[in-house]
């Protein structure tokens, strides 16, 4: 099939059928043999999700009315076909008639001329369609109206800098195996093969490639000498703080590599890592088995440790929630369209109880590490808060100066040090 055609055919599982990108890509690329052309149709999807609203703004203005039902894959190519002209090196002769020749294998040969001659109009009538282009709103930031409002709310004097970010291609971050080599010693084999990093400014062993490459490129990945991993992720292990002796539980664990890194920081730990998807479980299992590490995997529900708990308590407890992924949405662009504004409050009372059931598997004088991937406050430092209130024997340890009890945790918001956006909070059991 025509690439132009499985772009359009995975725009559509996203937004008709509510699929993740991460599902439906991999499903398409695997038709395709050729890594250049695996690698222009994750560029080509990725960034219709990225610039959806705007590349809507333009098809819809150069058409007479929208297209409904089943003529709604045509839409979706035209997407595809604007998103190339607009925002790729793709030549624009060449986008055109590979988009254009799409039409037949999406099986609408009827639209061949509409297609045509609404991205030929494209081409030559963009900057005149942009200049009458909404100065705010969802157009503007290609982020729907939910999220703008709740990004302003929470950070009136940065919002437009969180959702402008949020825009950005994800750059690609390394996490040193430091029970391999130090970050130093890394660095170096990196430089031996022509490969520029730089090293993070946070966290004992973030490293940040100039440009991301396959992790074939990368030395010695396949014995687990380093992990991607963005270094927002990365304080996770570190905060967390494991010992030697001490048994740890990563609850939500998939798809490990906060398991994995925990493991690399200290040796002689016993690690219990919980998902309650068992598919992601094996992701966990590939993972360590890539490094050589070694932990209990259990397929349970956080909610529910009755029935997989075997009493006895955890030193330590990672709990990296389940969210929004507000906070990641340059890394999964698809996330602004799948998330409903409805979501939330329902994620926000599954966080509690997870929450609340961990704490009755810690030790007294344990360390609970609550995590999430978003940048929304009622997930994150509400959520905090509110625990605090219910359990008196929860102590909030601060991770900087304005750490208190009223605005617990560290919040990384998008673009921070070149991050993902990520929230943290430390608490010790009394």
């Amino acid at each position: 099939m025509n690439l132009r055609a499985l772009a359009a055919h995975t725009v559509a599982a996203v937004l008709e059928r509510g699929e993740s990108l991460a599902t439906a890509l991999p499903h398409a690329q695997s038709s395709i043999d050729n890594p250049k052309n695996k690698a222009l149709l994750q560029e080509i999807t990725y960034g219709v999700m990225r610039e959806l609203t705007q590349l809507e703004y333009f098809v819809n203005t150069l058409m007479d009315q929208p297209l409904k039902g089943k003529q709604r894959i045509v839409h979706h190519l035209l997407l595809v076909g604007a998103y190339q002209l607009l925002h790729t090196r793709v030549p624009a002769h060449a986008a055109l008639s590979e988009t254009v020749a799409a039409v037949e294998d999406i099986q609408r040969p009827k639209f061949k001329n509409l297609v045509n001659g609404v991205l030929r109009n494209l081409q030559r009538q963009h900057e005149n369609i942009a200049k009458k282009m909404p100065t705010k709103g969802p157009i503007t930031f290609n982020h729907p109206k939910w999220i703008i409002k709740r990004a302003t709310a929470a950070y009136p004097k940065q919002w437009q800098q969180v959702l402008q970010a949020n825009n950005q291609r994800s750059p690609m971050w390394l996490r040193n195996n430091s029970a391999m080599q130090s970050r130093d010693a890394y660095l170096a084999q990196l430089a031996t093969l022509d490969i520029e990093a730089t090293a993070g400014k946070i966290g004992d062993n973030s490293i940040l490639l100039a440009q991301p490459l396959p992790v074939t490129a990368l030395p010695n990945f396949e014995i687990g000498a380093c992990s991607v991993q963005d270094i927002a992720a990365q304080q996770a292990a570190e905060l967390l703080g494991a010992q030697p002796g001490e048994r740890i539980l990563d609850a939500c664990a998939a798809p490990g590599g906060k398991t994995c890194h925990i493991l690399e920081l200290t040796k002689d730990i016993e690690v219990v890592a919980l998902d309650c998807d068992e598919k992601r479980l094996d992701r966990v299992q590939q993972n360590l088995t890539r490094i050589g590490l070694n932990a209990e995997l259990i397929c349970g529900d956080g909610t529910q440790p009755d029935d997989w708990w075997d009493k006895k308590q955890f030193d330590r407890i990672l709990l990296d929630a389940p969210c929004s992924a507000t906070g990641v949405i340059r890394r999964n662009p698809d996330i602004k369209w799948l998330r409903r504004d409805s979501d939330i409050e329902q994620l926000v009372e599954l966080q509690q109880q997870i929450f609340d059931a961990s704490w009755k598997l810690l030790k007294s004088g344990g360390t609970l590490v609550y995590a999430t991937c978003s940048i929304l406050p009622n997930e994150n430092s509400q959520q905090v808060a509110k625990f605090l209130q219910r359990h008196q024997d929860a102590e909030l340890i601060p991770l900087h100066q304005n750490d208190t009890s009223d605005n617990p945790g560290w919040q990384l918001l998008p673009g921070d040090n070149d991050s993902d956006g990520f929230y943290y909070a430390k608490l010790q059991k009394r």
